[in-house]
């Protein structure tokens, strides 16, 4: 059994304080979603260490802006944008097709919460065709880019919300049982993690580290579907508060397990808050990792999906 990883940084620290004295020159950086919010957040950070990052984004205009804020603000003008629509496997491939070189961070960020029920041509569930299956081609498409690196880090971006489902692998697309958005949601996050276990275990003789991270609550673009209604009743019924975050406190964790020498060698894991998480327990409302999520088989059982999934549509 491996030791819990903690480190000096908590729930309040920031990206800019976790990336403090890490040099990043040289390094490529690839960070889905980051228009906005806490992907905006994470690129800021790893281009203020001097890394060259590429923003890869659905809206190319919405990119570009995100990129002329991250280089007026760092100096960094090693930041780049690409088209990537991770719910259309022809986007992914032709942004695997072309990329060259070694690719030594990459940042699984982009997602989407709670939609009503919306399907890829392919008939998957939005969720999982998005949060799930586009990271899972992308990033295996890019493994041989990361294996040259030598040393390179994935990031794949969670939420506690996993913990309202596992993957259901009877009928991951609801096909047969009601859609719930938060199902839906939770079950693909919990494939973030499964992806980051199993991917550790295939990529460990290759220099690739991979682990999962919950960010925390925070208010950004995301969370647009939600009824605020639900919300609303909740934080008015004395259950304990969502312990809300800044968006450059909610990419501390993503940019600690991209850069962090305290992580060198970790893979497999599910950190929050900054630490690697503790077993789901009733006394921490909020936080904890969900067994399921970090199971071994389940996660196998999930990749040889995940690659069906891609390679036979």
């Amino acid at each position: 059994m491996t030791t819990r990883l903690t480190t000096r940084f908590t729930a309040q620290s920031t990206a800019t304080e976790v990336v403090s004295g890490v040099a990043l020159p040289g390094r490529r950086v690839v960070v889905t979603g980051a228009t906005s919010g806490i992907g905006l957040e994470t690129a800021r950070a790893l281009a203020s260490a001097g890394a060259e990052v590429t923003v890869a984004v659905r809206n190319p205009a919405a990119g570009e802006r995100a990129a002329q804020d991250i280089i007026a603000d760092t100096g960094n003008k090693d930041v780049l944008v690409a088209s990537l629509d991770l719910a259309d496997q022809d986007s992914v491939a032709t942004f695997v097709a072309g990329w060259y070189g070694p690719l030594h961070i990459l940042v699984n960020n982009a997602g989407v919460m709670e939609p009503q029920l919306t399907r890829t041509p392919e008939g998957w569930e939005l969720h999982f065709a998005t949060n799930h299956y586009g990271h899972f081609a992308l990033t295996t498409g890019l493994h041989q880019a990361l294996a040259a690196a030598g040393d390179a880090r994935v990031v794949s971006v969670s939420s506690s919300q996993h913990r309202l489902s596992p993957v259901v692998f009877d009928d991951i697309h609801f096909e047969r049982r009601p859609y719930d958005p938060q199902t839906a949601y939770g079950q693909s996050k919990t494939a973030n993690v499964l992806f980051a276990v199993e991917a550790a275990r295939r990529w460990a003789g290759v220099g690739v580290t991979v682990n999962a991270v919950m960010p925390g609550a925070v208010h950004t673009n995301l969370t647009r579907h939600i009824n605020p209604e639900p919300l609303a009743h909740y934080e008015e019924s004395g259950a304990p508060q969502l312990p809300w975050k800044t968006a450059e406190q909610g990419a501390a964790t993503s940019v600690l397990a991209a850069t962090s020498p305290l992580l060198d060698g970790a893979s497999g894991r599910y950190f929050e808050d900054c630490n690697e998480a503790e077993p789901l327990n009733p006394d921490n409302f909020h936080g904890g990792v969900a067994g399921y999520a970090l199971d071994p088989d389940d996660a196998a059982r999930l990749w040889d999906v995940s690659t069906k999934a891609v390679s036979g549509r």
